[in-house]
């Protein structure tokens, strides 16, 4: 062999392209085949949003109606979720995917291990309570007196735990249980009770349907303020949020930002426009268009990102620890909560 001889032209050249051009081009592919599979398997056909009867589902509902979530798959819809334990099941058991459920709850489920994910906040506190009998102006006039309180042993109940313990009323009111707040205004516009605590749009079709048949239901205590006093923070009770479940965090993580996106401009325009809010909201949420427009603006709907709101968070789960630990699984949760 003439070690001397010149190379054939076919040696270093693949019709007219250099070789090294060729490798490094096929190293291109070759690294980018991972992506182009990535891509492939993250296609989502269908989302459905879950949310509670509330001021929160206004914002899913209406970021659907009006197709903002477009980026984020080829279909997606807004189911309401009627109870808690609805919620927890659907989540757990990883037919809902994305819910908005309560700061507790999602804190609860992390601390057991079922790898939930908090993306956000979507409302700073909706809590109000509301009442037939105008001398009920504050917490102290609640003293000696009942008041009826939906969705027993969960958020609702133990802000309002956390509040009269902290005037010292915990043994001066009596609390009464009712499934939901759609049966508490039920109880009351019956004149069955006088006092009630309920979140909006609830206590907003409350007023409404009073005014109707010559009643009057008047908004007696905003929770949100009274929770600022217990905390020695602002007015805000991060009070729901939107969950991911780790089969969504795990498939979908490129579908994260366009959802919570697509939702902080939802929030903003619902702000803006309750009539037009109200006009995607009402059929989903099941309630006259009045009722939702007039019950935004006492919302404090918001699109906080967990991680920002953490300070707000902690506050809140520390204080209803103090009184019912479990409820939260028995710890403040660590950073494996917040997205």
């Amino acid at each position: 062999m003439n070690l001397f001889a010149k190379p054939e032209k076919n040696s270093s050249t693949l019709n007219g392209i250099d070789r090294r051009s060729l490798l490094r081009t096929a190293a291109t592919a070759a690294l980018a085949l991972p992506f182009v599979s990535r891509v492939n398997a993250a296609t989502l056909d269908e989302l459905v949003l879950y949310g509670p009867p509330a001021g929160p589902s206004i914002t899913l509902a209406y970021a659907v109606g009006a197709g903002l979530l477009r980026d984020v798959a080829e279909r997606v819809r807004f189911r309401i979720w009627r109870t808690p334990d609805e919620m927890r099941a659907g989540l757990t058991s990883g037919t809902m995917q994305a819910v908005v459920m309560p700061v507790t709850a999602a804190a609860n489920l992390s601390n057991r291990g079922f790898g939930v994910k908090l993306a956000n906040v979507m409302t700073n506190g909706l809590l109000y309570v509301i009442s037939t009998n105008p001398e009920i102006r504050s917490i102290a006039d609640l003293s000696g007196r009942e008041i009826t309180v939906p969705f027993p042993n969960d958020t609702p109940e133990l802000v309002f735990d956390a509040v009269l313990a902290h005037h010292g009323l915990a043994d001066k009111v009596k609390v009464s249980r009712s499934g939901s707040p759609i049966e508490a205004i039920q109880l009351l516009l019956s004149g069955r009770i006088e006092t009630a605590l309920v979140p909006e749009p609830a206590a907003t079709a409350a007023m409404i349907k009073a005014s109707s048949t010559s009643k009057t239901v008047h908004r007696a205590i905003d929770m949100q303020k009274e929770w600022g006093a217990v905390t020695g923070l602002a007015a805000i009770m991060p009070q729901a949020g939107l969950a991911l479940a780790p089969a969504f965090l795990r498939d979908y993580p490129e579908r994260i930002a366009p959802l919570l996106s697509g939702l902080e401009k939802a929030t903003a325009e619902v702000v803006a426009n309750p009539a037009a809010a109200a006009g995607h909201a009402a059929s989903a949420l099941e309630l006259p268009w009045p009722v939702i427009e007039k019950s935004v603006p006492f919302s404090n709907l918001v699109a906080t990102p967990a991680a920002r709101a953490r300070p707000e968070i902690e506050a809140l789960l520390e204080a209803i620890a103090k009184t019912n630990a479990p409820m939260i699984g028995g710890k403040l949760p660590d950073d494996t909560l917040y997205l």
